[in-house]
């Protein structure tokens, strides 16, 4: 049996739907596109009904007791669902992180220079993420990293909810804060 590797001849390789002459059951339940139940009927009259009204015949459940087909446009019904899923991609809301970095030994008037940023992408709905980047001996003590954010956290407080409190990831102190819902 010699095979052609290009053309699947009636099943999509994205979504592996088997239709019309590769569906192997020798009986099957039929639905009509219009909801009409054929019953159970063979696999050729099934087909025969298809090719009738110039449409496809689409395995729906395939582990069913006998199995059941629904005679549709399969090209139109993979263009609703595609024209579904964009339309709900269309509508999710993006949610954009914005990151403010902070070392061990910062000085008071620049942690509140990094905290005036941090209120404004707060405030336009952003999300926030504090990182303090812990260098060479600093690793040692990453409670230090934590005091910086300890100490930042009481400036945003009134704009922000803390998601993640200060923890720890490689060498990074990282705090997530959220912007307050109105």
């Amino acid at each position: 049996m010699s095979r052609d590797y290009n053309n699947r001849g009636g099943r999509n390789k994205k979504d592996d739907v088997v239709m019309n002459e590769n569906i192997r059951a020798t009986e099957l339940r039929v639905l009509g596109d219009d909801g009409e139940q054929f019953g159970i009927i063979s696999r050729a009259d099934a087909i025969q009904i298809a090719e009738d009204k110039g449409l496809d015949l689409v395995l729906v459940s395939p582990d069913a007791k006998p199995p059941v087909a629904k005679v549709m446009d399969y090209g139109k019904h993979k263009y609703e669902i595609e024209k579904k899923k964009k339309e709900a991609k269309k509508n999710q809301k993006k949610i954009e992180v914005k990151e403010v970095k902070f070392s061990c030994k910062i000085a008071e008037n620049d942690i509140s220079y990094k905290v005036k940023h941090a209120r404004e992408f707060l405030e336009k709905g952003k999300h926030v993420k504090l990182r303090v980047f812990l260098r060479g001996r600093e690793m040692a003590n990453p409670e230090l990293g934590v005091e910086v954010l300890k100490r930042v956290w009481p400036m945003l407080e009134d704009v922000g909810n803390l998601e993640k409190d200060a923890h720890q990831e490689g060498r990074y102190i990282n705090m997530y804060v959220t912007p307050l819902k109105k």
